[in-house]
């Protein structure tokens, strides 16, 4: 069976058996859901299931993201960017653009194991 670097949009049994997934092979859990109020998408990054945290120099790296996302969203969407938050093990975002929310799902993967494969 392949890995999913994320799930957008699923059920919550399926959430929770890519959570299980993501602790038995020490990946980051992601998950990406529509927001009904604003129709743009809260993208929640745990590394509670895998054995590292993110840097400060990662953090850098996913706020710069996410502060293009806010641009982006501001200026080309219906709704504006609504909020975020970035510690060591937990990121919450609300507010991805569908048209970015692949790219920035993929992209924080891949940052999270640029450094810890």
């Amino acid at each position: 069976m392949t890995f999913h670097k994320y799930l957008a949009d699923s059920k919550m049994f399926e959430y929770d058996k890519h959570y299980r997934e993501c602790s038995q092979q020490n990946k980051p859990f992601i998950k990406s859901k529509i927001n009904p109020v604003h129709g743009n998408y809260t993208i929640n990054v745990d590394l509670m299931p895998c054995n590292y945290v993110f840097s400060k120099s990662e953090q850098l790296k996913i706020e710069q993201l996410i502060q293009d996302e806010i641009k982006f969203v501001n200026s080309n969407c219906e709704n504006s960017f609504n909020d975020y938050t970035i510690d060591e093990e937990l990121i919450w975002i609300d507010g991805v653009s569908s048209e970015h929310m692949d790219y920035f799902c993929n992209s924080v993967y891949d940052l999270s194991q640029k450094f810890h494969n």
